[in-house]
C-alpha cells in the first residue's frame, strides 16, 4: 500500500514540476515572445498562406467566436460523412460497417466538443480510416480550439483597454505545431516501446494457452492514445479504453498516460499567471483547484484500498483493496487516482470500470465533473474557473461595499448575468436530462431490460453519470448502461453541444466586454484577487453553486448505495 501511495505522489509531483516550465513556455509562445520553437514559424506562415489566412490580423471577441464556430461546423459535417460511409472507405481491413445515423451523430458531436463519449466499441465500431482521419483529427483540433479560446481570455485580462484580442488562427496553429504534436510524439514513442500497436495490419490470429483460436484487434493505436490523454479527450482506440492491455500495457505506461492527461491543464493554470505577469494569481488558482482535487481523490483512494465492506462481512480478505473492475497490473490505488484525475480534468479515459468502483468513489467522480472547475479540460478548465472568479469578485465587492473589480476592470450587471447563466446551465442540463430520462423509462420494464442492467440506486447513478459526463465534456461512463440507442445518442448529443459552446461563448464574451472597459489602476482599496483569502472565497462559491445543486441527486444514487453496503 505504501508503494502504491508513493507512486501516486511521484506521479502528481512530476506533473506539477513539469507543468511549471511548460506553463512559462505556453505564456511565451502565445504572447509572441522569442522562443526556442520559433524555427517552426516559417512552416506556420506557409500553412496560413495555403489556407488564405492572415494570422497577424487582430480580431475582436466576436470574430474569435465566429472563427471557432465556423471551423467546428465544418468539422461536424466531415465527421458525419466519414462515420456514415466508413464501411465503404479504405483502410478497413477488418471490414467494420458504417455507423447508423443516430450513432454517427452522437460520435461526431462527442469528438467535436472534446467529450469523446463513445457509444460504440472501437474494435468493431470504427475503421482505421475513421479512427485516424476523423476521430484522432478531431482530438487534435478540439484541444487546440480550447487552448486558443483560453488565450483570448488571457488577452482580455491584460492591463489596458482594447477591443482587439489577438488572432484565433495564430493561437490555434501554435497550439498544434508547438504544443500538441511534439508532446504527442513523445508519449506515443513511449507507448510503442512498451508494446502498444502502431500498424495498419488487420486483426492478428492468436492461439490461447487452452488451444483456442481467436483474433486480436490492433491498428494505429499509439498515436491516438497519446493525443487522447494530452488533449484531455479521453476517447479510447479500443472499447475498454486504457484498461485494455494494448492501450495501456504496463504500470509505466499507466503513469505516463495519467501524467499526460494532467500536464496541460496544470500548465495552463501557471500560464495564466505568467501571461499576465501576475504569477501569484496563477498560484492562487492552482491552490484552489488542488484543494478541490485532493478532497475528491483522498476518500476515493482510501475506500478502494480498504476493499468492499459487503465482502468483508462475508469473511473475504481483500489485502489488495477492491479489485472488482480493475486491472491487477495497476492496482486499486492507481485506478482510484486515475478515476478522480480524469473526471476532475474532464479527460474521460479510464483504466478501470467506474461502474464497479465503490459508491463514494463513484460519487467523487461525479462531483469532479459536476463542479467542472478543478483543473478541467485543456483551455476550457480555465474558462470554467473564470466564471466562478467573476461571481466571487462580485459577491466580495458587495460584502465590502465597493464596486466589484477584477484586474482593473469593473464587474457590472451584464458580466454577472452571463456568468450566472453559464454557471447554472451545467446543473440544468445534467438534472433535466436525468429527470426526463427517469420519467420516460424508469416505469417501463421493457426499456429497463433493454438498456439498464442495474435498477435501483446504482441504476439511477448510471443515468446521472451519463448526463454528467456529457455535460462536463468528459466522456467516461458507468458502463452498466446500454447507451447505444436513439434516445441516448440524440439526447446526450444535444447536451454535449449546449455544454461545450455556451461555456466557451460566455467567458469569451465576458472577457471581451471587460477588455473594452476603462482600466483602473489598483489602489489600497482594491480587492486583491491573488491572495489566499480570495482563493477561499472562490472555493466556497464553487462548492455552493456547483456542488450543492447536485446533493439531492447524489443522495438518491451513490450515497444511498453506500449505506446499503453496511
Amino acid at each position: 500500500m505504501n508503494k502504491e501511495l508513493l507512486g501516486l505522489g511521484v506521479l502528481f509531483g512530476a506533473a506539477v514540476l513539469l507543468a511549471l516550465p511548460l506553463g512559462r513556455y505556453l505564456a511565451t509562445i502565445y504572447r509572441g515572445d522569442k522562443s526556442w520553437s520559433d524555427f517552426l514559424a516559417p512552416f506556420e506562415r506557409l500553412l496560413c498562406r495555403l489556407g488564405g489566412i492572415d494570422a497577424t490580423r487582430p480580431m475582436s471577441w466576436q470574430q474569435h467566436l465566429g472563427a471557432l464556430l465556423t471551423l467546428n461546423l465544418v468539422w461536424f459535417f466531415w465527421a458525419m460523412l466519414v462515420l456514415c460511409c466508413q464501411g465503404s472507405l479504405p483502410l478497413n481491413p477488418d471490414h467494420n460497417p458504417s455507423m447508423a445515423p443516430d450513432q454517427a451523430f452522437n460520435t461526431a458531436i462527442s469528438f467535436l466538443v472534446n467529450c469523446n463519449l463513445q457509444h460504440y466499441s472501437g474494435e468493431s465500431g470504427a475503421t482505421y480510416f475513421s479512427q485516424v482521419f476523423c476521430l484522432m483529427f478531431l482530438q487534435f483540433g478540439t484541444a487546440a480550439t480550447g487552448l486558443a479560446a483560453c488565450v483570448v481570455v488571457f488577452n482580455a485580462l491584460r492591463d489596458g483597454t482594447t477591443d482587439k484580442l489577438g488572432n484565433f488562427y495564430n493561437y490555434f496553429l501554435k497550439s498544434l505545431t508547438r504544443v500538441l504534436l511534439p508532446l504527442s510524439l513523445g508519449v506515443a514513442l513511449v507507448l510503442v516501446f512498451q508494446g502498444t500497436p502502431m500498424t495498419w495490419a488487420a486483426k492478428a490470429p492468436l492461439v490461447t494457452v487452452q488451444g483456442d483460436s481467436t483474433f486480436v484487434s490492433r491498428g494505429p493505436t499509439a498515436a491516438m492514445v497519446a493525443i487522447k490523454e494530452l488533449g484531455t479527450n479521453g476517447g479510447g482506440y479500443f472499447g475498454a479504453n486504457s484498461a485494455h492491455p494494448l492501450e495501456n500495457p504496463t504500470y509505466l505506461t499507466n503513469l505516463v498516460e495519467n501524467w499526460a492527461l494532467m500536464l496541460l491543464p496544470l500548465a495552463m493554470v501557471f500560464a495564466l499567471g505568467y501571461y499576465l505577469r501576475r504569477p501569484r494569481l496563477g498560484y492562487m488558482v492552482f491552490g484552489v483547484m488542488t484543494a478541490g482535487f485532493l478532497l475528491l481523490v483522498g476518500p476515493a483512494v482510501y475506500y478502494e484500498l480498504h476493499g468492499n465492506p459487503a465482502l468483508t462481512r462475508l469473511g473475504i480478505n481483500q489485502p489488495l483493496g477492491s479489485l472488482e473492475g480493475k486491472e491487477i497490473r495497476f492496482g486499486a490505488a492507481a485506478s482510484a487516482f486515475w478515476g478522480i484525475s480524469n473526471t476532475v480534468i474532464s479527460c474521460g479515459s479510464v483504466n478501470s470500470m467506474h461502474d464497479s468502483h465503490l459508491p463514494i468513489s463513484g460519487m467523487n467522480e461525479l462531483l469532479g465533473m459536476m463542479t467542472n472547475a478543478f483543473y478541467g479540460g485543456v483551455g476550457v478548465g480555465i474558462l470554467n474557473f473564470f466564471v466562478f472568479i467573476i461571481i466571487a469578485v462580485f459577491i466580495s465587492g458587495l460584502m465590502v461595499g465597493r464596486t466589484p473589480e477584477f484586474l482593473g476592470k469593473k464587474i457590472e450587471a451584464r458580466e454577472m448575468k452571463i456568468a450566472i447563466i453559464v454557471a447554472l446551465l451545467h446543473p440544468l442540463l445534467i438534472l433535466a436530462g436525468t429527470a426526463l430520462t427517469t420519467h420516460l423509462y424508469a416505469n417501463s420494464p421493457t426499456a429497463l431490460a433493454g438498456w439498464l442492467a442495474n435498477p435501483g440506486y446504482h441504476g439511477f447513478s448510471e443515468m446521472l453519470y451519463e448526463y454528467t459526463s456529457a455535460a462536463a465534456n468528459n466522456g467516461s461512463g458507468f458502463e452498466g448502461l446500454g447507451d447505444n440507442t436513439p434516445w441516448w445518442n440524440i439526447s446526450t448529443g444535444l447536451v454535449m453541444v449546449l455544454a461545450r459552446y455556451l461555456p466557451i461563448i460566455g467567458p469569451v464574451a465576458i472577457a471581451g466586454l471587460l477588455a473594452r472597459k476603462k482600466y483602473i489602476p489598483e489602489s489600497a482599496g482594491t480587492l486583491r484577487t491573488d491572495t489566499a483569502t480570495f482563493g477561499i472565497m472562490v472555493f466556497f462559491v464553487i462548492w455552493i453553486i456547483a456542488a450543492l445543486a447536485f446533493f439531492p441527486a447524489l443522495a438518491l444514487g451513490p450515497l444511498a448505495e453506500h449505506f446499503t453496503l453496511y
